[in-house]
């Protein structure tokens, strides 16, 4: 390309001139007689080569920065410009594409970026924090408050050292390992197991952990025989794991003993056990707004929420007809507590007697308890029984009374399996009535025996 001397700032000329380049000022420019489209502009400090052209796209005016000059040569800028004729000349837009590619890489930088950040959030986001956000954002908020209570306790119990490894990278083997170490517990052992593993489906909803971690937690022992329980330990020793029920002999001390709590509350709770089979987590909560009456019988009426079928449809609000001691207490306890709860607490959050300090009460009073030794107490004639078997015991009554069993499940708020349990919506409001009423009746005999016996005696 010949030289041009006489080129001129803003001038069109056959060639470059350094000379006059170096001396161009801000929005200076210069264009070529035989490079139509390639300029040579002049902004602040930078001397840019350009190259100005209509897009055979959008037939817009569009301008595509070569480069700078001096880095870049005169000679080194129209071979550029030759590429990028050659492109428009195809069809395509060198402006449009240099901007996607840059849109395109910026993507790319952010994409990298977030996988580093991901990558450091992942090794730092250990079973231990994903253990404590369950805690926090699920069983807190979820579970009631003993319920709530226990569970913290029993996870945060995990070992530091497991507890410092990446959610992540557990092991199938690692998972196993902790749950076995607890094969001395084994209710406790498949409790952790089974809150470990709704942990993780909360930690894999909530995008905590890559939707591709395994949850080893559900899927560990599976097909293997569930760790058993070796029943209750006293002092160091496994007493069995039978379901206790007490024999009449036993109802006939255990009743009259009730006094000796010195708490009217757990005497009455304990006497509602029996007398209604209903669980403790019930009997707690009863309010005065759940007492009717109805054709001169006092109705306690459960709602659905309350009882441990609330999560089933087909399940219904239980009803529960008091006789005999039932009634008396519940008469009673409502001239205290007209509104409310009949067992309020106010210590406890959730206004009323905690259901686990009735077992603290019982096992308080047991003769091989070692709490307190200090301190003198009545301690129980029958041993080895807690709240829970009342319920039980009421049960095994109602069978020895010939109660049937449809009955009898329907009393204790048990739903029917299968589809007996789907279609068999029927209440057994006057079966309640009929058998509740026997069952007061009897356990009143059975007292009534054991005070001759004792009398006798």
């Amino acid at each position: 390309m010949p030289f041009d001397s006489k080129a001129t700032p803003n001038s069109k000329v056959s060639g470059f001139d350094a000379r006059a380049a170096k001396s161009m000022s801000p929005g200076d420019s210069m264009t070529f007689d035989d490079l139509p489209g390639l300029r040579f502009e002049v902004t602040g400090r930078n001397k840019s080569w350009i190259y100005r052209y209509k897009s055979p796209i959008t037939n817009l005016m569009k301008q595509y920065k070569i480069g700078e000059w001096p880095a870049l040569s005169f000679n080194a800028a129209v071979v550029k410009w030759e590429e990028l004729r050659a492109l428009k000349s195809k069809g395509r837009c060198p402006a449009q594409e240099r901007d996607e590619e840059r849109v395109a890489d910026k993507l790319e930088k952010e994409r990298q970026r977030l996988a580093q950040k991901e990558a450091k959030h992942v090794e730092s986001y250990t079973l231990a924090k994903l253990v404590q956000d369950f805690l926090n954002n699920v069983i807190d908020k979820r579970r009631g408050e003993a319920s709530a209570k226990n569970i913290r306790r029993l996870l945060q119990s995990i070992p530091g050292e497991i507890g410092k490894v990446p959610a992540t990278t557990l092991s199938r083997k690692q998972a196993y390992a902790l749950i076995e170490s607890r094969a001395d517990t084994p209710v406790a052992a498949n409790l952790m197991r089974q809150e470990l593993s709704a942990a993780w489906e909360y930690a894999l909803n909530a995008d905590l952990i890559p939707e591709a971690t395994p949850n080893w937690w559900h899927r560990i022992i599976k097909g293997k025989k569930k760790l058993k329980s070796r029943g209750r330990k006293i002092n160091g020793k496994n007493i069995g794991a039978q379901k206790r029920v007490l024999s009449e002999a036993e109802i006939g001390i255990v009743i009259p003993w009730l006094p000796n709590f010195a708490s009217q509350e757990i005497e009455d709770i304990l006497t509602l056990y029996l007398w209604t089979g209903t669980r403790g987590g019930e009997i707690v909560a009863m309010e005065a707004r759940e007492i009717t009456l109805t054709d001169e019988i006092l109705w306690w009426t459960i709602p659905k929420a309350k009882t441990k079928n609330g999560h089933r449809d087909e399940a219904h609000d239980l009803r529960v007809p008091l006789f005999g001691r039932a009634r008396a207490i519940v008469e009673r306890r409502l001239k205290q507590y007209r509104t409310g709860f009949l067992f309020p607490s106010k210590r406890a959050k959730t206004g009323h007697f905690v259901q686990n300090s009735i077992g603290d009460a019982v096992n308080y009073h047991q003769p091989y308890c070692r709490r307190d030794q200090d301190v003198e107490r009545p301690r129980l004639e029958v041993t080895y029984w807690a709240p829970h078997d009342l319920r039980r015991t009421a049960r095994t009554v109602l069978a020895s009374l010939e109660c049937p069993s449809d009955v009898a499940e329907a009393i204790l708020g048990h739903m029917q399996p299968g589809i007996c349990g789907v279609y068999n919506l029927y209440a057994y409001d006057k079966e309640r009535v009929k058998w509740l009423a026997k069952l007061d009746a009897h356990l009143e005999e059975v007292i009534a025996r054991g005070k001759s016996l004792e009398l006798a005696s």
